[in-house]
């Protein structure tokens, strides 16, 4: 079996992939300016602590135009820098993107139903799932899948409670009282 090509060995040449990412950093700057686009006909009118709803559009677009000159740069001055195709645990694991990413999305989509604790723990015990299959590790047993749901809840909690009442920004809860 001839390996001396494969891309786990040391002295394989970089791919370029100069090419793709200039893509990305023209594609960043039309986000950018298609935001401040956006941004521009919403009033400028302060509200809270004297900025204006146009404020985070104006620094997303921004972040977005700076991250895009960046990646034209880079591309246009070598690309990724030249770097190796990663090998091993550095190429990712697409089953951690998947629980992790399982996680943001039930998340985001049960928070009014079963309340910002509870589902701050279900994320919780997803992503946490993810990234112990990305290193290898065993997922867990419904013991280790309690504890973590134990450790979400015991870190959400008090954020639900900071933001709630020392912040009074209403959190969506499970009872009446807006606890869990």
């Amino acid at each position: 079996m001839d390996t001396a090509h494969t891309p786990s060995q040391p002295n394989t040449p970089p791919v370029d992939h100069s090419r793709g990412q200039l893509l990305m950093g023209v594609g960043a700057l039309l986000v950018a300016g298609v935001l401040a686009y956006g941004a521009v006909a919403i009033p400028a009118d302060a509200g809270y602590a004297g900025v204006g709803p146009n404020f985070l559009p104006w620094v997303v677009s921004a972040a977005m135009a700076v991250c895009g000159v960046l990646l034209v740069w880079e591309a246009r001055t070598g690309g990724f820098r030249q770097m190796p195709e990663p090998s091993g645990a550095a190429r990712g694991d697409w089953r951690a993107l998947a629980w992790v990413s399982a996680g943001i999305l039930l998340n985001a989509s049960l928070i009014t139903t079963i309340g910002f604790v509870l589902s701050c723990a279900l994320c919780f015990v997803l992503a946490v799932r993810g990234l112990r299959a990305s290193e290898g590790k065993p997922i867990g047993d419904a013991r280790q899948t309690l504890k973590d749901a134990v450790t979400g809840m015991l870190i959400s909690a008090p954020v639900f409670w900071l933001f709630t009442k020392l912040l009074a920004v209403n959190l969506p809860g499970l009872t009446a009282t807006g606890w869990l």
